[in-house]
């Protein structure tokens, strides 16, 4: 089954690569054609966030083996820790910023790559690290001074957190990390080289490509839903039919939609009461990094101790 998973991405990768290029070309040549952030906000609350509506099934699993049978002690944590991860931010924005960015880029490496290696070593969970720092480091590379904007709309107006990126810019410390980043997706495609591998690389491209042409916020939600969530989605429809991917498919969408929906419809009120107080397209980048952040790092904990669990 895991060969199967493989190829399965390999060809995802690929079809990935020749949109992403396809799409950035388009926009690139079309000047005046402007997306909507409200479509990056809908495509994240749709295909982004199902990738981890089935948390809850993952939360029974990790319970059943604690002897807890109380599935609302699963959704109390999970909607708790979310909370705190929100009231942490507008108290500390800074650090919580920085710490999510820390984890998402450890979480998108990892959930992206661990499913071309046999192994869980520690010097991999570096390399997954490195690797997942491409998706940070990127924006900043290429549209520096937007990417800050962004900051700023998310209320990290810290005068020492913009001396630290003012040095990191001066230092060509951007390159660094993105030559470290490079070395780390080089690193885990020769380790134990198989065709397979140029998975890594078709993404990397990829990756490079959507930044470079695209704005940091329509970069992020092409890589976020149609990578990143679709191949996290693979993998949760093969565990629930190895044998017959459609029929997965068809049990995924239907176990995912509810909460998928609770959460779309939670993050849509929260959006209609910050337009009051801010203009749209501002509330919707809130809505979208401080909402994801509230998600991430409550599946990233889960998917941790579910890992850990089953070792």
């Amino acid at each position: 089954m895991k060969n199967y998973i493989q190829k399965l991405n390999l060809y995802h990768s690929l079809i990935f690569f020749l949109i992403a290029n396809t799409f950035s070309l388009i926009i690139d040549q079309n000047k005046n054609l402007i997306i909507s952030p409200l479509i990056c906000l809908l495509l994240i609350l749709t295909i982004g966030i199902s990738h981890g509506s089935l948390d809850h099934k993952k939360g029974k699993k990790l319970l059943n083996t604690l002897k807890i049978s109380n599935m609302y002690f699963f959704y109390l944590l999970y909607i708790v820790t979310g909370v705190l991860v929100i009231i942490l931010w507008l108290i500390l924005p800074s650090i919580t910023l920085i710490l999510f960015l820390i984890i998402a880029s450890y979480h998108f490496g990892k959930e992206d790559t661990d499913f071309l290696t046999n192994n869980n070593l520690n010097l991999n969970q570096l390399f997954y690290f490195l690797k997942g720092l491409l998706i940070i480091i990127a924006p900043l590379n290429f549209h520096f001074e937007e990417t800050i904007n962004i900051f700023k709309l998310l209320f990290i107006s810290g005068e020492k957190f913009y001396i630290f990126l003012g040095y990191i810019e001066s230092y060509n410390i951007i390159p660094i990390i993105f030559i470290l980043s490079v070395f780390s997706s080089i690193y885990l495609f020769i380790k134990n080289f198989r065709f397979i591998n140029f998975t890594i690389f078709l993404d990397f491209f990829s990756i490079l490509i959507l930044n470079y042409y695209l704005s940091p916020l329509l970069a992020f939600t092409f890589y976020f839903c149609f990578l990143h969530s679709i191949r996290h989605s693979i993998s949760l429809i093969f565990e629930l039919d190895q044998n017959n991917f459609k029929k997965g498919f068809l049990i995924f969408l239907k176990r995912a939609l509810p909460l998928t929906l609770i959460t779309a419809i939670l993050f849509l009120v929260c959006l209609f009461i910050l337009k009051n107080y801010y203009v749209l397209d501002s509330a919707i980048l809130k809505i979208i990094f401080i909402g994801l952040a509230s998600l991430t790092f409550p599946h990233i904990l889960l998917e941790h101790l579910v890992e850990k669990n089953e070792k």
